[in-house]
Parts: structure tokens; C-alpha cells; sequence
């Protein structure tokens, strides 16, 4: 009998620091007296079962066997045919692609340790059903050998391990795509490693900010990208360079957008020098980008603190493509554009003292435009508009689907400016 008034507070303690629930530690606790049995009073293939009396800390045990049918037992003629099969398939080096396996359909080697047949459970249990168990009581022991309380050791660990993995993943997984806040705890190889509370995560290089410096103890926010399963336990791979992490920054801070009042219908972003996104309002009352800048700059200003400093354009989204693209190529100002819809490009024609403006240092601004709006745009002088500029034509990296309504024809529209 266990001594449940030292057992139980020791239990709650490993669940608060492991982060698990005291019925799981409870269950491990019993997983590791029944491989401490089995080391010591059992036998090799069988299976052992630990219940603990959570009223008076009684410790019941018992053997577990699995009811199956006698027609899926291997016979000894077809498991030395298996054998043969096998050592043919090694001699040949690599398995014959005609041939077709039916693993779901192999018989299984009856053990009597493990295994009871129908006939034999039937007699103890009259309505048992194939696939079910049949648990035998086994003689109550409370001595252990050191090898046995040692194997319930490694066990309960092993145990307590996996459920920490598990509780990690299945927290993270709901986690994923969004923003974490953590602690920097190293630097390797230019790779961050962060303490994360219950786990750590890892900013590769590639997913930094170019020209961030990292300091050990500094807290910074990170978006998670997705979880892996290496060596000791689950990683998360974080970055700080993905156009959704500013998404969720905006998210944070701005409560109409987390309200979703305000939608953010697009981002572009070139990671350490400029983003630029497209917000829309759906109350008529709210301005979307006065939103998003907050009063005197306040929310803009915490997100681009937190992005090192990286310029941040925010415009107002349009359906309309002219006012759109004309919007997204600010600070410059548009004259007019020209919708080729079947190229799903817009030619934007500006004054001539425009033009370095519009295009932006090594295309920077035409090229964010271009990735925010989903148009091909081509970058033309007002004064000499059939002659192209270099660096004034901006692709989108993904084609998007033309609307279903189509223009045959192009047609020229004047932009307001503002």
C-alpha cells in the first residue's frame, strides 16, 4: 500500500512544473510499477497492468491478453514459407516492383503471453468479441528488487517525457501561424534559440530580419511557422521576416482589426526595409488606416519599434484597380492609368519628377505595388508615354485569376489625386 499522503503532493508538484495534468502523472506512476513487476516477477512477452487505488493507495496487477481468432494464427508450414519468402527478398537486394504486399491481411504468431483464442476466452467471458482483452489478476507483490524500482524509474521518466511532448504539441499545433512572445537564450551558427516557457523555438538565419542584431536575454516577438519533431522533443520554427508576422503585430495592437472591423486584404513586404499594406473598413464610420496609424502614430510606431525600424505604408484598400495601384505606389503621385485586362497589367503614367519616386530605390516601391495589388505594373512618363522605363515594370510573383468579367478593350481613366 502506497503511502498517499507523501504520493499525492509529489504528484501535483511533477504536474505544475511538467505542465501536465495529475491524472496523467497518475497514470504514469502506474505504467512504471507495472514494468517494475513485470522486471521482477513476470515474464518477457507478457503484458502488465498497474492499477492504484487513488482512496487507499492499494496496488492491484494483472495480465493483459488480446482475444484472437484462431483462423489469423500463422501455422508453422506458412511461417516457415514467410521465411523463405523473406530470405529470397534479402538475396535479391531490393523488392520486386510487380509485387504486391497485403500487410493488413498477414497472420500473426500466437503467443501464449499475450494472446487467448476465442474458444479458450469464451470460457471465462461468454459475450467476449474478437480484439477484445482479457485481464487476469495476478498475485499482489509490494517487494522490488534495486533492478525493478531502477526500471520504474527509467520508465516513469520515459513516461513523463512523452507526455510532456504530447501536451507541447498539442498546445503549439493550435499555436501555429500566429505570434509568441520569448526570451533569446542562445546564438549558434547565426541561429537564434529561444525560450519559449514550456519548450524553445529556433529562428534560423534565412528567417531574421536582414541586419537585426540579436541579444542574449532580450525579449522579442516571433511568428510561428510550424512545429517539428527532432531528437529530444518537438521544435518550433520561428521567424521574423514573414509578411504574416506583421499581419498579427497589426492584429495586436489595433482592436478594430482584432474586432474585425478593420480587414487587412493584403501585405507586401521586403523583411528590414519596407512593408506595405491594404486595409479595408467594413463600418463606414471607421477609417481603416487612420486605424491602423492610431492616435499621433502610437500603433504604428510600437509595430515598426518592434520591426527594427522598417518603414511601413499603409493605404486604403479599393475594387477599383487604377485607384488601387495608385494607392499601393505612393508617396508618388499618379496621373493617370491604363487598365490591359486580359495582361491584368496597369500602365500609370506620372510627371516626370514623379518618376524616381514611383519606381523607389532599386524598384523597391513599384515592386511592393505590384506583390500588394496582384497587377503587372508598367511605369510610364505622362510626357513620352509609349516609351518604357527602366526598372519601371514591376511583375507579381503569384498570377492571380483575372476577374470573370473581362475588358476586350483598354480603356484610359483619370486618378484623382488626393
Amino acid at each position: 500500500m502506497l503511502d498517499l499522503k507523501t504520493l499525492k503532493p509529489l504528484i501535483r508538484q511533477i504536474a505544475e512544473e511538467k505542465g501536465l495534468s495529475e491524472q496523467k502523472v497518475f497514470e504514469a506512476l502506474e505504467v512504471a510499477f507495472a514494468a517494475a513487476y513485470k522486471k521482477e516477477y513476470g515474464k518477457k512477452m507478457q503484458v502488465i497492468r498497474a492499477e492504484i487505488n487513488p482512496d487507499n493507495g492499494q496496488v492491484k496487477f494483472s495480465q493483459v491478453k488480446n482475444v484472437i481468432d484462431k483462423s489469423s494464427v500463422i501455422t508453422e508450414e506458412e511461417e516457415k514459407k514467410e521465411e523463405e519468402i523473406n530470405s529470397t527478398k534479402k538475396s535479391k537486394g531490393k523488392k520486386d516492383e510487380n509485387e504486391v504486399t497485403e500487410d493488413e491481411d498477414r497472420k500473426i504468431k500466437f503467443n501464449p503471453e499475450r494472446h487467448i483464442l476465442l474458444e479458450e476466452a469464451k470460457k471465462i467471458k461468454s459475450n467476449v468479441k474478437i480484439d477484445e482483452e482479457i485481464v487476469t489478476p495476478l498475485d499482489v507483490k509490494s517487494d522490488f528488487s534495486r533492478i525493478a524500482a531502477q526500471t520504474a524509474k527509467q520508465v516513469i521518466l520515459q513516461k513523463l517525457k512523452e507526455l510532456e511532448k504530447e501536451t507541447i504539441l498539442s498546445e503549439f499545433k493550435e499555436k501555429e501561424s500566429t505570434v509568441i512572445s520569448g526570451i533569446i537564450q542562445r546564438i549558434e551558427r547565426q541561429n537564434i534559440y529561444i525560450d519559449l516557457g514550456k519548450t524553445f523555438g529556433v529562428l534560423y538565419a534565412n528567417e531574421g530580419i536582414p541586419g537585426e542584431h540579436y541579444q542574449i536575454g532580450e525579449r522579442k516577438k516571433f511568428y510561428i511557422l510550424r512545429l517539428e519533431e527532432k531528437g529530444r522533443g518537438p521544435i518550433i520554427l520561428l521567424s521574423r521576416c514573414h509578411p504574416k508576422f506583421v499581419s498579427h503585430l497589426f492584429e495586436m495592437e489595433v482592436p478594430e482589426i482584432s474586432e474585425g472591423v478593420v480587414e487587412i486584404k493584403s501585405i507586401a513586404r521586403e523583411p528590414g526595409n519596407r512593408t506595405k499594406i491594404a486595409v479595408d473598413s467594413k463600418d463606414e464610420n471607421v477609417d481603416p488606416v487612420g486605424a491602423c496609424v492610431g492616435q499621433k502614430g502610437t500603433r504604428v510606431t510600437t509595430i515598426i519599434d518592434e520591426l527594427n525600424g522598417e518603414k511601413i505604408d499603409i493605404i486604403p484598400y479599393s475594387e477599383e484597380p487604377t485607384k488601387y495601384v495608385a494607392s499601393a505606389l505612393g508617396p508618388a503621385k499618379i496621373k493617370e492609368a491604363e487598365i490591359i485586362s486580359e495582361r491584368r497589367e496597369v500602365k500609370v503614367f506620372v510627371p516626370p519628377d514623379q518618376i524616381s519616386l514611383a519606381i523607389g530605390k532599386n524598384g523597391q516601391n513599384v515592386r511592393l505595388a505590384a506583390k500588394l495589388t496582384g497587377w503587372k505594373i508598367d511605369i510610364r512618363s505622362a510626357l513620352a508615354p509609349e516609351e518604357t522605363i527602366e526598372g519601371g515594370v514591376a511583375n507579381i510573383k503569384e498570377e492571380k485569376k483575372p476577374d470573370e468579367t473581362k475588358e476586350k478593350t483598354s480603356k484610359t481613366k483619370q486618378v484623382k489625386e488626393d
